[in-house]
């Protein structure tokens, strides 16, 4: 008892409790403990005429100011140990009134046991039990009404107060986390939502909560909103399903109603409000399937302990891989990427993140087949995550060349020092862009493909007892990553408009970065070599669609306050991507979301020997052969950019840089 009672005294008057005229927020605790001894003063004093007036003397065994420093001083140590002074008046709770009860209880019983005492020892009594009984409810009730008359003021001067960006919002939900969100935005000050009621998908027939009314979600979203009153619905707790959400997002939107994102935990702050937690709905809620989930116990026992190197770590997809397999306790993460800044910034972030983890963080391109040999010599690596490349298709068009070292040798690299070191996974980050190509970016990566493929397949061919598992993972966008639509749509929006879009009929699929990582990691465990997952996207994304919807989400409307343009499809852009070519197939796996596509492979020596040739050229920054030469390795390739529409040259009669494929093998 002596210790709470010296940790609240400190407490009590620490810096954080003086009082600042300049910003009165909330009375400060030593303020809250002085109005309540000052209460228990004035209730020892209408106890004492209460006494009188019923023609009971006080005993004089001590003086009356003697009792009254006895009473004040026990009820004030148990203010103290009990801590009533410690919460929000304005927020007081049932908490709050049970802390007062004990206080009460525990100074009564003190008292009257200290009565009791002296009478057994000394035949002497210095209270009337009365009279303790008759204060203890007094003092109570005076406390108890103190908290209650300021919360009820505060309410009122809520309800008066003078706001236009108040919003009347609906709270979607009725599980305890909704609930907790509903309170927590009524009593916040400055209010700016005031909560009309709730829609739940159960039937609820006369339910009310929180004095609010409950509504069956058995109508159309729009016509619950205006029965309530509201202009704005916040998603709280977790009890509506992926697609329930798109369903009544989708109708909110149609009908310019505001749609709010809570957290499933409030973080109480006193710098943070509640509703600084709240968010406008993301557009990554937005997509129409419910997110896959993967078994994080598989995933840990397999990287646990190795070593781990992450290439284009410091890209969107390297780095939310970096930040997964950091907390499944590696033994050493190698980072690497060529781009300095980003990777300094990544690297004082993890070693923060994860300070057990041991990083290397290292500086390299991976079309330097030298500085990664000896990055190999100096780390034993037991799985590789392959995402470094160049995916920006305008860029890589004009820039084929530059697309074919990174992407096509810089994988060759990778994969032969891999192989050569015996290193168990390779895992390799792809894109949907890959199949039936349309722009160089897409048939570097599909280049890539087959040659990891390959490799593994004359690995296997070769009977080794111990081979590098080649994999390959594919998908589509990723929301937010860097280049994508959506962070260019967001800039848009907050500079005015107008939003540009190259096509009003071009689809795209999407998914997140952290479910893209969570299937590269998934494939690194589940792959046995020569595999491309791919899995369940959902539906087509329009990017009209998506760009109307980012528009109304940020409170605008479309042609209106914001412009959408079309500027037209970009050289080697196409309508759509597909995740599957015209003759691949799909196997199941044990995940019912992810695939395996069963593509077509060529022989290894064959396809090493052209990419061995595209790279030749790809030096030499020869781009019209380059280019040629990858058509007649990815067949499908069918550029949609004007400059290499037609071409076709015959390769094998340029003797300027084409060496004997005998030679082109040895430099391979």
């Amino acid at each position: 008892m002596l210790t709470r009672l010296k940790a609240a005294i400190s407490n009590l008057f620490s810096d954080e409790n003086k009082l600042d005229i300049r910003n009165v927020r909330y009375l400060p605790r030593w303020m809250v403990l002085f109005i309540d001894t000052l209460l228990i003063l004035i209730s020892t004093l209408i106890t004492y005429f209460l006494l009188l007036d019923l023609h009971i003397q006080p005993l004089d065994v001590i003086t009356n100011g003697q009792q009254l420093s006895l009473v004040i001083g026990v009820n004030f140590i148990f203010l103290l140990i009990f801590k009533t002074y410690a919460g929000l008046i304005r927020h007081s709770s049932f908490m709050d009134a049970m802390k007062l009860m004990f206080a009460t209880i525990a100074t009564f019983s003190l008292l009257m046991v200290l009565n009791l005492v002296l009478q057994e020892f000394y035949s002497l009594k210095i209270f009337i039990n009365t009279g303790l009984i008759l204060f203890s409810f007094i003092s109570f009730t005076a406390l108890f009404s103190f908290r209650l008359a300021v919360k009820q003021l505060y309410e009122r001067f809520k309800v008066a107060q003078k706001n236009e960006e108040i919003i009347n919002a609906v709270i979607i939900g009725v599980d305890d986390g909704a609930i907790s969100v509903a309170a927590a935005l009524d009593i916040e000050h400055p209010q700016r939502f005031i909560i009309k009621g709730f829609i739940s998908k159960r039937q609820n027939k006369s339910l009310r909560i929180l004095d609010k009314p409950v509504l069956e979600l058995d109508k159309s979203i729009q016509h619950l909103v205006e029965k309530l009153k509201a202009e704005a619905i916040v998603f709280a707790g977790n009890s509506m399903t992926a697609e329930e959400r798109f369903s009544i997002v989708k109708e909110c939107l149609e009908h310019d109603i505001k749609v709010f994102n809570s957290p499933l935990v409030i973080n109480w702050s006193e710098t943070t409000t509640v509703t600084d937690q709240l968010k406008s709905l993301q557009i990554e809620d937005l997509l129409n399937r419910d997110p896959i989930e993967l078994n994080d116990n598989v995933k840990s026992g397999k990287i646990k302990g190795k070593t781990i190197l992450v290439t284009g770590g410091a890209g969107s997809i390297g780095s939310e891989i970096a930040r997964q397999v950091a907390s499944y306790n590696p033994k050493r993460l190698i980072v690497l990427d060529q781009a300095e800044t980003p990777l300094h910034s990544l690297s004082l972030e993890l070693q923060n993140s994860f300070p057990d983890v041991d990083f290397e963080f290292v500086i390299c391109d991976v079309a330097n087949r030298n500085r990664l040999r000896i990055l190999f010599d100096s780390f034993k690596i037991d799985i590789i995550y392959h995402a470094a490349a160049y995916k920006h298709v305008p860029l890589m068009e004009n820039n084929p060349s530059e697309a074919i070292l990174t992407n096509v040798y810089g994988t060759k690299n990778l994969a032969d020092i891999a192989a050569k070191h015996k290193v168990s996974h390779f895992v390799m980050v792809s894109t949907d862009k890959a199949v039936n190509p349309t722009n160089v970016m897409g048939a570097t990566k599909r280049a890539a493909e087959m040659y990891v493929q390959s490799k593994f397949f004359d690995l296997q061919d070769k009977g080794k007892k111990r081979y590098t598992k080649f994999i390959t993972t594919r998908f589509g966008n990723v929301l937010g990553s860097n280049g994508s639509v959506v962070p260019l749509f967001k800039k848009q929006i907050e500079s005015g408009g107008p939003v540009t879009i190259t096509h009003p009929d071009i689809i795209r699929y999407f998914m997140t970065i952290p479910e893209a990582c969570q299937l590269v990691l998934e494939a690194g465990t589940m792959g046995e070599g020569g595999e491309i997952f791919i899995f369940d996207m959902g539906e087509p994304v329009r990017i009209m669609d998506l760009a109307e919807k980012m528009i109304k989400l940020s409170g605008h409307t479309v042609n209106e306050d914001i412009e959408i343009k079309i500027t037209g499809l970009r050289p080697g852009e196409k309508l759509y991507e597909e995740l599957l070519s015209d003759e691949s197939k799909t196997l199941p796996t044990h995940h019912e979301k992810i695939m395996i596509s069963q593509d077509s492979t060529s022989n290894f020596d064959d396809i090493s020997t052209t990419i061995n040739k595209i790279v030749k050229a790809a030096i030499k920054n020869n781009n019209a052969i380059s280019v040629s030469k990858l058509k007649s390795l990815v067949p499908e390739f069918k550029s949609k950019n004007s400059e290499y529409e037609i071409l076709d040259i015959e390769v094998h009669n340029d003797t300027s840089f084409i060496k004997t494929e005998k030679q082109l093998s040895k430099e391979g």
